[in-house]
């Protein structure tokens, strides 16, 4: 069983794929996925390769709405799974080096300012404030992912991420 903050970080791995399949930063992204994965093992990287292209093209291939919402969060948590399980199966010392590439690459990959959406998106790079007053009515559907790195050496940071839906009111202190 691997510690709250592996486990955060697998998380933040499988959420980073999902966010990134399709955008215009995804072949880095999915070729340095590949390298983490494959560990110096060409035919491994070639197999993740492939995976990463079918996630892509299956999360491109969704109609919108509940279907695209519903297919993001199974390959969001079949990718935490495969980090999971790819730090479960080594050893103490190389499971440390291998946590500190995959943070390493997934800070590489956070944004460097601002926010975006594409689509019908919104993006907020603060707070929002829906009110509705004078007897109307105010409804906000939405998805919300955290971009950026994760700070897996706070617990308490780490045990919401683990439970996978407080994206957004992680709180870390050293950050």
């Amino acid at each position: 069983m691997l510690a709250e903050g592996l486990v955060a970080l697998a998380a933040a791995g499988g959420a980073a794929v999902v966010q990134a399949a399709g955008t215009s930063a995804w072949q880095g992204f999915q070729e340095a996925v590949a390298r983490w994965f494959g560990r110096g093992d060409e035919e491994r990287e070639r197999v993740e390769l492939e995976r990463l292209d079918r996630c892509a093209a299956a999360l491109e291939g969704a109609r919108g709405g509940e279907e695209n919402e519903r297919l993001s969060i199974s390959q969001q948590g079949a990718w935490q799974a495969r980090f999971e399980q790819a730090l479960e199966t080594l050893s103490d010392a190389e499971r440390e080096e291998a946590a500190r590439t995959l943070r390493a690459l997934l800070d590489a990959r956070a944004p460097t300012g601002g926010v975006s959406a594409a689509g019908d998106g919104q993006a907020v790079g603060g707070s929002v404030d829906i009110r509705a007053d004078h007897g109307s009515a105010a409804a906000r559907r939405a998805s919300v992912r955290r971009a950026g790195p994760v700070c897996a050496g706070d617990r308490a940071c780490s045990r919401r991420l683990a439970r996978g839906r407080a994206w957004w009111s992680v709180r870390c202190a050293g950050r």
